[in-house]
């Protein structure tokens, strides 16, 4: 495959996510909308949605993936300098905040859960598998480190449900030191 070939691929992907995102923004019930819908906010016909995505879910499926892989690389550049931290240093969550607050609309259909089945459980998932293996906390606790971020993780995405639900109404500097 060229690389102009790779560049169309990925212009059409971005395309089609930025068509389903617009559509869902606009208040489109994502279980009402068709893939002829999104084909044409994106400008393309269903045969090239097909060629992508078996459906408007996968479709929804890969952009919370890229979501979330994007809020680890965040999360993971904001605490790679600070070495030994402490696990309840609140420079540890600003990050995550940060991004979730830049993304709110994304994230506001991750967290809740309500538009796709398990997108909860694979954002703690994700952040459960981060923290649990590269973070080095600096206190001696009588918890091993998988534990405490699967605790402190599920316990967050309450926090990040309030936070939400609540119309992200706070800053992230203040709902990190919460």
């Amino acid at each position: 495959m060229s690389s102009s070939q790779d560049r169309r691929i990925l212009r059409t992907q971005k395309k089609l996510k930025a068509a389903l995102i617009h559509l869902l923004k606009e208040g489109h019930d994502l279980r009402s909308l068709s893939v002829m819908e999104v084909a044409q906010q994106a400008t393309c016909n269903r045969v090239t949605f097909y060629s992508h995505y078996k459906d408007v879910d996968d479709l929804l499926c890969t952009i919370f993936d890229d979501y979330l892989t994007e809020l680890l690389t965040y999360f993971r550049e904001s605490y790679q300098a600070l070495g030994k931290i402490s696990a309840t240093d609140e420079r540890l969550h600003l990050a995550i905040f940060e991004y979730i607050y830049q993304n709110q609309f994304i994230f506001s259909l991750i967290i809740k859960g309500e538009i796709l089945p398990g997108s909860q459980n694979r954002f703690c998932d994700s952040l459960v598998q981060l923290t649990g293996k590269e973070i080095a906390l600096k206190d001696d606790l009588p918890i091993e480190v998988p534990a405490l971020s699967y605790y402190s993780t599920y316990a967050s995405l309450g926090f990040f449900i309030y936070w939400m639900n609540q119309d992200v109404k706070e800053k992230p500097e203040v709902m990190a030191k919460n």
